[in-house]
């Protein structure tokens, strides 16, 4: 064994320790979709400036802070997301009503004193414009009487603390205790002294307390108090015939403090336990599933060195999750469909370079199994860092450009590719080496799995079907399969999910079956007629409104109840339609950043007119999973948009392959026709591109039979994203490089490093075994 394998076997078992130590001491940090509870994120008010804006919404944070930390939930997470926008995630959180309640209210308490008063039922008096001025205010009072107060003398700046208490002795009931601040506390006192100057009785001995221009108690300042005496300044109590629930939310109001400004929900989610539980469960299953028949399918096409691949593979989950673990991201539902596709991603890093290994065997059948094995390794870098980097640069998007869980899925995705090279390059190259070195793997070379041609390769050098020799007839096919999508997008229009449209998409599970009719009639009886009602997974009603308020959303809930029983709410989506716009607007904006980033970096490792083809190809790949999912009436929302940037990772990623292969062959032969070039390097990775997307689709179909609802259009679309990208990289971008490269007339590559890349393996740094 060479002094470069047992560095990698170290370097694999000391990864691999610390991740079995972090599995078995750590647990994942879960969120809300999958832990049930309530995600809220709330606007606040514009100011003048960028900077007075974010203080505004950081001050706004810190007595949000304290409002939830006073409503007793475990482990709240509040975070400022851009300038004005904060995230608020309450675990296990299921009526949102007073949760929104007390986070959404302004809370602006105010003392005044009281100039007059109108009864009930009568005109209040007009006065001049000079006296209605200055900060004056006409409310009702809690018996419906029109007061009229000056300017306020104190604010809920003053107050120290509140607390709610049941006053049972002075009959009282349930009231609110202020203890104020020292200075606040002589403002008190001046104010209540004013008041008690005039005579019993009278409205103006009152003093009005208000919550946001709502005059919550406008207590007489008691006979006993003289003129300009007023009350002790160390606080009052709060009357008003408050029960338990009110006088503790209004003690918590006033505690927690005034927002600085107004606050707005824009974006409001639910997920009830069971439904995080249950998509946990069938994601767990998916992945044993999905792995262990990708474990069998390598193990059977490449023998022992795909069996040593599986335990890496199996290394790899472990790594990864560790990496998920230990970094404490957030594992969201479209993460966890980022870990399980990932497992099926790895494995092509391993089949590049088995493939290669098996060119090596087939071109120099006496060379041995390590040589060709290194030799493998060491060209099938470029084509493995060049197709990982592309996936990268899609995980980059979804994170930057994403919103809510989806960015949770580009960061699984990022850990799941840096782990999978890990996996690939270290941790099988180490056991296949160290297994490349017996001599009874090397001698049966029906046991080592690479020493022969596979089935795929011998039946393509037997038939050695002549694939370009008129490219633009596979231009016309991949032309009409796009007509045919843009006809479902321009026929069937685009079914925009809440995400995008605005509105509230709420699933329902009733104890007693109830058909669609049903329910529609019923809500719209109850005064829902514009209620969208269709079947969810397992029998659930799914019910998508405009605007509706969580007291609406009650309403709803219950004239549900009536014909289904007990109806527990599954999950809740709420999004303002100014969010909407923005997330409708963002997605664009993520797809196109995404083809022009993809195509900068083609440009840079490839000659343009590859660069174009493969964007081209990616384009074509899009328009026909959007165009699919058109004809299907599938709904188009975040989770689509991750599953949509996944494939164009994927369909550039198959295009570099390919093009690696032609950059390759074509550097070391310049008088050789491009068209001859590309169909060998298209027969030659036509193995590889079968086996890899064979990986990926296992763990696709135990996502979409196993992975329910939540996980089912995100595995279809990725599905149809597959084929298709497969398809697209020999028969939409070779063809269309062959077209351009006729028409631009360009040379072929003057031998460089890529040329010498195709004549000598790269060396390896850590290899100092022999050299090919």
């Amino acid at each position: 064994m060479t002094r470069a394998t047992t560095v990698r076997a170290v370097l694999a078992a000391a990864v691999l320790l610390v991740s079995v130590f972090i599995t078995l001491t750590m647990s994942p940090r879960l969120g809300l979709d999958l832990q049930g509870g309530t995600r809220m994120v709330l606007q606040a008010e514009d100011s003048a400036t960028v900077e007075a804006n974010r203080e505004t919404t950081d001050r706004t944070l810190e007595v949000l802070r304290q409002r939830i930390d006073s409503l007793g939930v475990a482990e709240p997470v509040l975070t400022r997301s851009g300038e004005d926008r904060i995230i608020v995630e309450l675990p296990d959180v299921q009526d949102p009503r007073q949760a929104a309640a007390v986070i959404g209210r302004t809370a602006q308490l105010s003392f005044h004193a009281v100039q007059g008063a109108t009864p009930p039922g009568t005109e209040p008096e007009s006065k001049p414009e000079s006296e209605t001025g200055s900060g004056r205010l006409t409310l009702p009072d809690e018996q419906g009487t029109q007061l009229d107060l000056g300017p306020a003398r104190l604010s809920g700046a003053g107050v120290k603390d509140a607390t709610a208490s049941f006053e049972a002795q002075q009959a009282a009931g349930w009231t609110v205790k202020l203890d104020f601040h020292k200075d606040a506390g002589k403002d008190w006192t001046r104010l209540t002294g004013e008041a008690a100057c005039h005579p019993a009785g009278d409205e103006r001995r009152r003093v009005a307390i208000v919550l946001d221009e709502k005059v919550i108690s406008s207590p007489q300042v008691d006979p006993s108090v003289g003129c300009q005496a007023g009350l002790p300044s160390g606080g009052t109590q709060i009357t008003g015939s408050f029960t338990a629930k009110e006088a503790r939310d209004l003690a918590l109001l006033i505690k927690g403090g005034a927002l600085p400004v107004p606050v707005e929900i824009v974006e409001q989610r639910t997920v009830g336990p069971t439904l995080g539980a249950a998509a946990i469960d069938a994601s767990a299953q998916a992945a044993l599933i999905g792995a262990a028949a990708t474990a069998l399918f390598i193990t059977f096409v490449y023998r022992l060195f795909g069996a040593l691949a599986a335990v890496a593979l199996a290394a790899y989950g472990v790594i990864s999750y560790a990496a998920l673990v230990g970094l404490g991201v957030t594992l969201t539902l479209p993460g966890l469909a980022g870990f399980v596709l990932a497992i099926g991603m790895a494995v092509d890093a391993n089949v590049l370079v088995f493939e290669r290994a098996r060119e090596e065997c087939q071109d120099r059948p006496t060379r041995s199994l390590r040589s060709a094995l290194t030799t493998g390794f060491q060209k099938a870098f470029s084509a493995v860092a060049d197709s990982n980097i592309t996936t990268l640069l899609a995980a980059g998007l979804l994170f930057f450009l994403g919103s809510g869980p989806v960015k949770g899925f580009g960061v699984t995705l990022a850990i799941g590719v840096v782990a999978s090279m890990f996996s690939a390059l270290v941790i099988a190259r180490a056991l296949t080496e160290i297994a490349a070195g017996s001599r009874f793997v090397s001698d049966y070379r029906g046991v080592n799995g690479i020493a022969r041609p596979g089935s795929v390769r011998t039946w393509l050098t037997r038939k050695d079907p002549q694939l370009f020799r008129k490219p633009v007839r596979w231009l016309v096919v991949s032309t009409v399969l796009v007509a045919v999508a843009v006809a479902g997008i321009v026929v069937r229009g685009i079914d925009l999910g809440v995400e995008f449209t605005g509105g509230r998409l709420v699933e329902y599970s009733t104890s007693r079956p109830v058909d669609v009719e049903t329910a529609r009639s019923t809500l719209a009886d109850a005064g829902f007629g514009d209620a969208e009602v269709t079947t969810a997974g397992d029998g659930d009603i799914s019910v998508r409104t405009g605007k509706l308020d969580n007291d609406g959303e009650h309403a709803l809930r219950e004239a549900l109840a009536t014909e289904g029983g007990e109806t527990t709410k599954v999950r809740d989506e709420l999004i303002g339609p100014s969010l909407g716009d923005e997330l409708r607007r963002n997605a664009l904006i993520a797809l196109g950043v995404a083809v022009f980033v993809q195509l900068a970096y083609l440009a840079m490792r490839f000659r343009w007119t590859f660069a174009v083809a493969s964007v081209v190809g990616m384009v074509h790949d899009v328009v026909i999973v959007v165009g699919a999912f058109a004809w299907l009436g599938r709904p188009v929302d975040g989770i689509f948009l991750a599953a949509l940037l996944t494939v164009i990772g994927y369909s550039v990623n198959d295009s570099v392959v390919v093009f690696d292969r032609v950059r390759e062959l074509w550097a070391g032969n310049r008088k050789t026709p491009l068209a001859t070039i590309a169909r060998r390097a298209v027969l030659q990775t036509v193995p590889r591109t079968v086996n890899t997307g064979m990986g990926a689709l296992f763990i696709l179909v135990a996502l979409a039979v196993l992975g329910g609802d939540s996980l089912a259009d995100f595995a279809l679309a990725l599905l149809i994203g597959i084929v298709v990208g497969t398809w697209s990289s020999v028969f939409t971008a070779v063809p269309g490089a062959l077209v351009l490269e006729r028409r631009t007339g360009a040379p072929p590559p003057v031998p460089g490093k890529a040329s010498r890349r195709a004549r000598a393996p790269r060396r390896d740094p850590l290899d100092n075994g022999a050299r090919v």
